[in-house]
Protein backbone atom coordinates (compact mmCIF):
# COMPACT_ATOMS: atom_id res chain seq x y z
CA UNK A 1 0.00 0.00 0.00
CA UNK A 2 1.55 3.73 -0.93
CA UNK A 3 1.54 6.05 1.97
CA UNK A 4 -1.38 8.11 2.67
CA UNK A 5 -1.54 11.37 0.53
CA UNK A 6 -2.70 13.68 3.73
CA UNK A 7 1.19 12.84 4.17
CA UNK A 8 2.44 15.12 1.32
CA UNK A 9 0.41 17.96 2.14
CA UNK A 10 2.61 18.14 5.74
CA UNK A 11 5.20 21.14 6.35
CA UNK A 12 8.68 20.04 6.07
CA UNK A 13 10.38 21.69 9.20
CA UNK A 14 13.68 19.63 7.89
CA UNK A 15 14.18 17.00 5.25
CA UNK A 16 13.38 14.16 8.00
CA UNK A 17 10.85 15.90 10.18
CA UNK A 18 7.53 17.57 9.25
CA UNK A 19 4.22 18.44 10.40
CA UNK A 20 0.52 18.34 9.03
CA UNK A 21 -2.66 20.18 10.77
CA UNK A 22 -5.95 18.85 9.72
CA UNK A 23 -9.39 18.66 11.27
CA UNK A 24 -12.10 16.31 10.97
CA UNK A 25 -16.23 15.70 11.77
CA UNK A 26 -17.29 13.62 14.67
CA UNK A 27 -17.39 9.84 13.06
CA UNK A 28 -14.95 10.36 10.22
CA UNK A 29 -12.78 7.16 9.70
CA UNK A 30 -9.28 7.86 7.62
CA UNK A 31 -9.47 4.07 6.51
CA UNK A 32 -6.39 1.99 6.48
CA UNK A 33 -3.39 3.40 5.45
CA UNK A 34 0.35 3.41 6.27
CA UNK A 35 3.34 5.52 6.23
CA UNK A 36 6.96 5.41 5.36
CA UNK A 37 7.76 7.93 8.50
CA UNK A 38 7.12 7.63 11.59
CA UNK A 39 4.38 9.08 12.89
CA UNK A 40 3.37 11.36 16.20
CA UNK A 41 -0.54 11.63 16.33
CA UNK A 42 -1.87 14.60 18.54
CA UNK A 43 -5.50 15.73 19.15
CA UNK A 44 -5.23 19.31 19.63
CA UNK A 45 -8.81 19.17 20.66
CA UNK A 46 -11.39 15.86 20.56
CA UNK A 47 -10.86 12.59 21.15
CA UNK A 48 -9.75 9.46 18.82
CA UNK A 49 -9.12 5.63 18.26
CA UNK A 50 -5.62 4.87 16.62
CA UNK A 51 -6.39 0.96 15.22
CA UNK A 52 -3.31 -1.49 14.69
CA UNK A 53 -3.80 -4.94 13.15
CA UNK A 54 -2.21 -5.29 16.56
CA UNK A 55 -5.15 -3.47 19.07
CA UNK A 56 -6.40 0.10 19.45
CA UNK A 57 -5.03 2.81 21.06
CA UNK A 58 -7.48 5.64 22.49
CA UNK A 59 -6.08 9.39 22.75
CA UNK A 60 -7.44 11.58 24.41
CA UNK A 61 -6.22 15.11 25.25
CA UNK A 62 -2.75 15.46 26.65
CA UNK A 63 -2.05 12.62 25.20
CA UNK A 64 -0.88 11.10 21.42
CA UNK A 65 0.11 7.89 19.83
CA UNK A 66 3.77 6.96 18.12
CA UNK A 67 3.19 4.72 15.86
CA UNK A 68 7.07 3.52 13.68
CA UNK A 69 7.09 3.50 10.23
CA UNK A 70 5.03 0.77 8.07
CA UNK A 71 2.67 0.49 10.70
CA UNK A 72 -0.67 0.07 8.84
CA UNK A 73 -3.55 1.96 10.83
CA UNK A 74 -7.20 3.58 10.88
CA UNK A 75 -8.04 6.72 12.91
CA UNK A 76 -11.66 7.01 14.32
CA UNK A 77 -12.86 10.51 15.52
CA UNK A 78 -15.57 10.03 18.95
CA UNK A 79 -15.43 13.55 18.43
CA UNK A 80 -14.99 16.62 16.34
CA UNK A 81 -11.22 16.54 15.93
CA UNK A 82 -8.14 18.72 15.59
CA UNK A 83 -5.56 16.69 14.81
CA UNK A 84 -2.10 17.72 14.39
CA UNK A 85 1.03 15.37 13.12
CA UNK A 86 4.56 15.06 13.24
CA UNK A 87 6.23 12.61 10.56
CA UNK A 88 9.66 11.93 11.95
CA UNK A 89 12.03 9.76 9.00
CA UNK A 90 14.12 6.60 10.73
CA UNK A 91 17.72 7.92 12.27
CA UNK A 92 20.27 5.67 13.56
CA UNK A 93 20.15 8.16 16.53
CA UNK A 94 16.75 8.67 17.19
CA UNK A 95 15.87 7.18 20.61
CA UNK A 96 11.90 7.01 19.86
CA UNK A 97 9.46 3.61 20.95
CA UNK A 98 9.94 1.04 18.56
CA UNK A 99 6.75 -0.43 18.82
CA UNK A 100 2.90 2.00 18.83
CA UNK A 101 2.11 3.78 22.20
CA UNK A 102 0.65 6.93 23.69
CA UNK A 103 2.33 9.01 25.37
CA UNK A 104 1.78 11.88 27.23
CA UNK A 105 2.17 15.29 25.86
CA UNK A 106 3.92 17.73 28.67
CA UNK A 107 2.87 21.83 27.59
CA UNK A 108 6.60 21.55 26.19
CA UNK A 109 5.83 19.00 23.89
CA UNK A 110 2.49 20.37 23.11
CA UNK A 111 3.56 23.62 22.50
CA UNK A 112 6.49 22.31 19.81
CA UNK A 113 3.77 20.20 17.77
CA UNK A 114 1.37 23.30 17.77
CA UNK A 115 4.48 25.55 16.87
CA UNK A 116 5.76 22.90 13.67
CA UNK A 117 2.12 22.59 12.30
CA UNK A 118 0.96 26.17 12.55
CA UNK A 119 3.75 28.36 12.68
CA UNK A 120 7.37 27.01 11.78
CA UNK A 121 8.71 30.13 10.38
CA UNK A 122 12.37 30.33 8.55
CA UNK A 123 14.23 27.39 8.01
CA UNK A 124 16.40 27.48 10.63
CA UNK A 125 13.72 28.32 13.53
CA UNK A 126 12.39 24.17 11.93
CA UNK A 127 15.53 23.02 13.05
CA UNK A 128 15.32 24.19 16.06
CA UNK A 129 11.65 23.16 16.67
CA UNK A 130 12.38 19.62 15.23
CA UNK A 131 15.71 19.12 17.46
CA UNK A 132 13.80 20.04 20.50
CA UNK A 133 10.87 17.92 19.46
CA UNK A 134 13.04 14.48 18.89
CA UNK A 135 14.17 15.65 22.50
CA UNK A 136 11.24 15.86 24.08
CA UNK A 137 9.64 12.62 22.57
CA UNK A 138 12.48 10.58 23.40
CA UNK A 139 11.83 11.62 27.33
CA UNK A 140 7.84 11.34 27.79
CA UNK A 141 6.62 8.70 29.44
CA UNK A 142 3.95 5.97 28.44
CA UNK A 143 0.31 5.73 29.27
CA UNK A 144 -1.07 2.44 29.33
CA UNK A 145 -4.11 3.45 26.70
CA UNK A 146 -3.67 -0.04 24.32
CA UNK A 147 -6.12 -2.64 23.96
CA UNK A 148 -4.57 -5.37 22.25
CA UNK A 149 -6.27 -7.48 19.69
CA UNK A 150 -6.09 -11.42 19.23
CA UNK A 151 -6.07 -13.41 16.10
CA UNK A 152 -8.11 -16.20 17.31
CA UNK A 153 -11.30 -15.96 15.30
CA UNK A 154 -12.98 -17.41 18.52
CA UNK A 155 -11.35 -14.66 20.67
CA UNK A 156 -12.49 -12.29 18.02
CA UNK A 157 -15.94 -13.09 18.57
CA UNK A 158 -15.96 -12.45 22.23
CA UNK A 159 -13.69 -8.97 21.75
CA UNK A 160 -16.45 -8.07 19.27
CA UNK A 161 -19.02 -8.81 21.46
CA UNK A 162 -17.52 -7.10 23.64
CA UNK A 163 -16.12 -3.85 22.15
CA UNK A 164 -20.17 -3.39 21.00
CA UNK A 165 -21.29 -3.53 24.63
CA UNK A 166 -18.68 -2.87 27.24
CA UNK A 167 -20.69 -2.92 29.76
CA UNK A 168 -21.84 -6.49 29.26
CA UNK A 169 -21.27 -7.98 33.20
CA UNK A 170 -21.48 -12.05 31.34
CA UNK A 171 -18.44 -14.01 32.22
CA UNK A 172 -15.91 -15.92 29.82
CA UNK A 173 -18.38 -19.28 30.90
CA UNK A 174 -21.54 -17.70 29.97
CA UNK A 175 -20.30 -15.84 26.66
CA UNK A 176 -18.15 -18.97 25.98
CA UNK A 177 -21.04 -20.37 23.76
CA UNK A 178 -20.80 -17.47 21.49
CA UNK A 179 -17.69 -18.04 20.26
CA UNK A 180 -17.82 -22.08 19.85
CA UNK A 181 -14.76 -23.10 22.73
CA UNK A 182 -15.32 -23.93 26.34
CA UNK A 183 -13.82 -21.07 28.93
CA UNK A 184 -10.83 -22.89 29.31
CA UNK A 185 -9.93 -22.62 26.26
CA UNK A 186 -10.73 -19.21 25.47
CA UNK A 187 -8.98 -18.17 28.78
CA UNK A 188 -5.56 -19.96 27.57
CA UNK A 189 -5.92 -17.81 24.93
CA UNK A 190 -6.47 -14.65 25.74
CA UNK A 191 -3.70 -14.79 28.00
CA UNK A 192 -1.33 -16.35 25.23
CA UNK A 193 -2.25 -13.79 22.30
CA UNK A 194 -3.07 -10.60 24.59
CA UNK A 195 -0.58 -11.12 27.40
CA UNK A 196 -4.02 -10.53 29.16
CA UNK A 197 -6.73 -12.68 31.05
CA UNK A 198 -9.92 -11.87 30.23
CA UNK A 199 -10.49 -9.76 33.14
CA UNK A 200 -7.75 -7.81 32.47
CA UNK A 201 -8.93 -7.02 28.94
CA UNK A 202 -12.43 -6.49 29.63
CA UNK A 203 -11.00 -3.83 32.28
CA UNK A 204 -9.11 -2.20 29.91
CA UNK A 205 -11.86 -2.38 27.29
CA UNK A 206 -13.96 -0.40 30.26
CA UNK A 207 -11.47 2.21 30.99
CA UNK A 208 -10.83 2.74 27.21
CA UNK A 209 -14.41 3.25 26.71
CA UNK A 210 -14.55 5.59 29.68
CA UNK A 211 -12.11 8.04 28.49
CA UNK A 212 -13.83 8.40 25.03
CA UNK A 213 -16.98 9.66 27.40
CA UNK A 214 -15.56 11.75 29.86
CA UNK A 215 -13.70 13.47 27.09
CA UNK A 216 -17.39 14.21 26.02
CA UNK A 217 -18.23 15.56 29.15
CA UNK A 218 -20.80 13.31 30.17
CA UNK A 219 -21.27 12.48 33.82
CA UNK A 220 -19.42 9.86 35.49
CA UNK A 221 -22.76 8.21 37.74
CA UNK A 222 -23.96 7.56 33.84
CA UNK A 223 -20.80 6.51 32.31
CA UNK A 224 -20.02 3.83 35.42
CA UNK A 225 -23.50 2.09 35.27
CA UNK A 226 -23.88 2.30 31.37
CA UNK A 227 -19.66 0.40 31.67
CA UNK A 228 -20.94 -2.36 34.27
CA UNK A 229 -19.44 -0.73 37.36
CA UNK A 230 -21.45 -1.53 40.79
CA UNK A 231 -21.47 2.29 41.35
CA UNK A 232 -19.71 5.42 40.61
CA UNK A 233 -17.19 5.18 43.64
CA UNK A 234 -16.33 1.68 41.87
CA UNK A 235 -15.58 3.39 38.72
CA UNK A 236 -13.57 6.00 40.26
CA UNK A 237 -11.25 3.71 42.29
CA UNK A 238 -10.74 1.06 39.04
CA UNK A 239 -9.72 4.61 37.07
CA UNK A 240 -7.26 5.86 39.63
CA UNK A 241 -5.87 2.83 39.93
CA UNK A 242 -4.99 2.32 36.41
CA UNK A 243 -4.16 5.36 35.72
CA UNK A 244 -3.45 7.09 38.89
CA UNK A 245 -5.56 9.92 39.23
CA UNK A 246 -9.45 10.40 39.19
CA UNK A 247 -11.71 10.82 36.21
CA UNK A 248 -12.51 14.32 36.72
CA UNK A 249 -8.27 15.48 36.67
CA UNK A 250 -7.02 13.29 34.04
CA UNK A 251 -7.97 15.90 31.70
CA UNK A 252 -5.92 18.40 33.21
CA UNK A 253 -2.70 19.31 32.11
CA UNK A 254 -0.10 17.56 34.15
CA UNK A 255 -2.02 14.41 34.92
Amino acid sequence: MRPSSVEQRSNALTPRVGALGIDYPKGHSTGWHWHERGQLVYARSGVMTVTTRAGAFVVPPLRAVWMPPGVEHEVRCATPLSMRTLYIAPAPRNALPSACCVINVSPLLRELILAAVEAPGPLHRGRLIAGLLLAEMSTAASAPLHLPEPEDPRLRRVTATLRAEPGDRRTLAEIASEAGASSRTLARLFLAETGMTFGQWQRQLRLLAALVRLAQREPVTTIALDLGYDSPSAFIHAFRRALGTTPRRYFEPGA
